[in-house]
Order: C-alpha cells, then sequence, then structure tokens
C-alpha cells in the first residue's frame, strides 16, 4: 500500500513554504512581557538568528534548534532524510558540530499507515548518520496532516559562532546551493517534473550543510546563515539590516537550480512566494534591465534545506574560495554580491 501513497497530496504546504510570513511570525513574536537578560544567552530572540546559542562558561556554547513541516516529496523515507538535513543545517549555520537529535512527528492515523511513519524515521535515521549523531528519542502525536522534523543539539567554540547580523561593510557574499527549488518541487506536486529535474533536486534536499562547521573557523566569515523559507531576499534581508548595511547582489551570478526556469514559463510559481515578497518588497530594488518577475519569483522562492548565505571579508576570500573548490563546492566559489554602507533600500538586485 505505502507504495502507491503520495505524501504531498496529504498537507496544504510542503518543505519550508510552510513558514508562516516574516510579517505574521512578527506580529505573532511580539510580546509586552519584559524578560530579564540571562547572561549566558549569547543568541536568543533579541535576533532573528537560525539557533539559539547558550553558554557553557568554558569557552564553548550549546546551538539548540528545532525545524519541522509537511511532505515536500512524496517519498516518506525522501521526506525523512530532507527535514533532517534541514533542521541540522541550523546548528551548521551557526558554524558549529551536530551532536544530538530527537524527531517530532505528526501523523494522521486515520489516513496513512504507521508503516510510511515508519519510513521517514528511517530516512531521518539515515542523515543523522551521515551527520554523525545519533537519533535519540523523540516525540508523536495524532495530526490532521503528515509533520516531520527535529531539534537538533550542537557544540560550538564560541570564538568560531557566526551570527546572521555581524556581516560588515566591504564583505563579499557567497552561496552554496543553487536557488529556485520551491519551483521544482511545486512542479513536483503538480506532475510536471522530468526525472532528470527531479533528481537532481533530492540531491540539493538531502546534501548537508556541513561546510558550515568549517567556515566557522575561519575568523574573516563575518557572518553566516541557512537560506530557507523566506528564500533568498528574506534571509539577505534579515542579515542586512540586522547588520545594519545595504546587500549588492549580481543577478547574473546568481547560481539556479536545473528546470527551475523551465517550470517558471508554465506559471509553476509557489504560493509563499508571493507571501515572501509582499513582506520584503519595500526594501527591495532591481535594475532596470533585470526581468523583474522572474527575478522576484527565483529571489523570494521558499528553499528546503537551503545553502548557506556567507559574508566574507575581502582579505578571507581566497581561504574561503578554497575551502568551497576542495570539497567539491567549485561552482559556488565566485561571490555574487557584496555588503555596502546602508542606503535607502536594504537590497539592490544589479
Amino acid at each position: 500500500m505505502s507504495e502507491n501513497i503520495k505524501l504531498t497530496q496529504y498537507s496544504h504546504g510542503g518543505g519550508c513554504g510552510c513558514k508562516i510570513a516574516p510579517s505574521v511570525l512578527a506580529e505573532i513574536l511580539n510580546s509586552q512581557f519584559a524578560f530579564p537578560d540571562n547572561k549566558n544567552l549569547l543568541v536568543g530572540n533579541h535576533s532573528k538568528d537560525d539557533a539559539a546559542v547558550y553558554d557553557l562558561g568554558n569557552g564553548t556554547a550549546v546551538i539548540s534548534t528545532t525545524d519541522f513541516f509537511m511532505p515536500i516529496v512524496n517519498d516518506p523515507f525522501d521526506f525523512g532524510r530532507i527535514a533532517s538535513a534541514n533542521a541540522i543545517s541550523d546548528v551548521y549555520a551557526m558554524g558549529g558540530k551536530p551532536i544530538m537529535a530527537i524527531a517530532i512527528l505528526g501523523w494522521p492515523i486515520d489516513k496513512l499507515p504507521a508503516s510510511v511513519a515508519q519510513k521517514v524515521l528511517e530516512g531521518s535515521r539515515s542523515i543523522c548518520a551521515e551527520a554523525g549523531i545519533p537519533l535519540a528519542g523523540g516525540h508523536s502525536i495524532d495530526a490532521p496532516e503528515p509533520i516531520f522534523g527535529l531539534a537538533v543539539t550542537g557544540m560550538v567554540n564560541i570564538e568560531n559562532l557566526k551570527q546572521n547580523n555581524t556581516a560588515k561593510e566591504g564583505d563579499l557574499l557567497f552561496i552554496t546551493k543553487r536557488l529556485g527549488v520551491g519551483i521544482v518541487s511545486t512542479a513536483q506536486k503538480r506532475e510536471l517534473i522530468t526525472e532528470e529535474h527531479f533528481a537532481s533536486l533530492l540531491k540539493q534536499l538531502t546534501q548537508l550543510n556541513s561546510l558550515g562547521e568549517k567556515f566557522g573557523k575561519i575568523k574573516g566569515v563575518n557572518a553566516m546563515t541557512d537560506i530557507t523559507g523566506f528564500g533568498l531576499l528574506g534571509h539577505l534581508t534579515e542579515m542586512a539590516e540586522g547588520s545594519g548595511l545595504t546587500a549588492e547582489i549580481v543577478y547574473d551570478k546568481l547560481p539556479i537550480i536545473d528546470g527551475a526556469k523551465d517550470y517558471l514559463a508554465k506559471k509553476v510559481v509557489p504560493g509563499a512566494t508571493n507571501r515572501n515578497w509582499n513582506s520584503i518588497s519595500d526594501g527591495v530594488i532591481f535594475d532596470g534591465s533585470i526581468d523583474q518577475q522572474e527575478a522576484i519569483n527565483l529571489l523570494a522562492d521558499p528553499q528546503t534545506n537551503g545553502g548557506l548565505l556567507i559574508s566574507v571579508s575581502a582579505d578571507s576570500v581566497k581561504e574561503v574560495e578554497t575551502l568551497l573548490t576542495e570539497n567539491g563546492y567549485a561552482a559556488f566559489s565566485k561571490p555574487i554580491g557584496k555588503m555596502i554602507k546602508s542606503s535607502e533600500k536594504v537590497i539592490m538586485v544589479m
């Protein structure tokens, strides 16, 4: 029975496209309570970062994060792999090393058999094993739609900790994966995708962002985050605003996943794209030579387990380029833009 089940038909969204819009999230998180500061909490709700970080007082810190969503692919094993790689990414995005994960499972037991959920967990175990960590436990509930993810614990030497709001003027920007995942995964849900495009999609969705731990050891990597549900424009907005700068990116230098532009021509656009764009559009300006609608659809496209977005000082660019090339990321070894003095707009797309 499970071989014929298509998980994406049981959920209204998929992957990081399930995220609540940034503007709505800001309203939800708004609080009248004045919580006392904790001197050991290095990163918490005071910033829009990828994970919480707690100083242990011995030069190291604990990283704590959680991420979960509804199916982005039909196969349960692959769903477990993707959701797990995506959750673990937040630890890497802080420059840390994951050490343990626990599972978060919501399952419509009246619609989908337990054997399918078991395959989701097996997929998760395979990715956790690849990351070198145990899937040590978890929690499950009966839910109207399938949901899966992880709560992940990591460690980092505080001197290697990276945040998303510490970029510096003059930094060059790098990304480590192709954009357009939301478009291609939507094509899959609509049964328009080719086998070739699906293969490249699945490879990227399950690729660990483990390079983040290595980037953490480079002093000139001034800021880092991962590109997920808010798209490149959303996460770059967080980086630029948090750092008090403007980001300038070169559109023709952005890597795009195979098939994305083909499906855009067929009007395949995730629903979350407009949500993302509406949240940050006032801060973005495009050069007049760029096809603005195409650019919006690609740059506001919700990414699942997207690449790392890295802000690097000029004197560390060579070290970053070498690290990327030596680890099989030669296609991403050139900058896509830079951080400049704050101007009227938060992001300029040239």
